[in-house]
């Protein structure tokens, strides 16, 4: 038996990763307001894409209507299509 080697008599415990939730749905919000900006900054990485549903844990209508409302915001010059070091 080498000196190096580490045994456990019990198996190490890892953090589980926390559950994803659409947050829409829990907090009650009906709405995406196209014109909140920090809202919406929320579901777009550093480039200036959106998240995608695995990532941000919304749900399947809720992501629709975060796609269209950061569409709207981009159209009325709110959000940069494309930029570096955005947050």
């Amino acid at each position: 038996m080498a000196k190096n080697e580490i045994k456990y008599l019990t198996a190490i415990k890892q953090e589980k990763p926390k559950k994803k939730f659409c947050r829409f749905k829990k907090y009650g919000i009906k709405y995406v307001d196209y014109k909140d900006v920090e809202f919406l900054k929320k579901f777009i990485n550093e480039q200036g894409k959106m998240l995608p549903r695995r990532l941000s844990g919304n749900s399947l209508k809720y992501q629709r209507k975060v796609a269209d409302a950061i569409k709207k915001s981009r159209q009325m010059a709110l959000l940069p299509f494309v930029t570096d070091l955005f947050k």
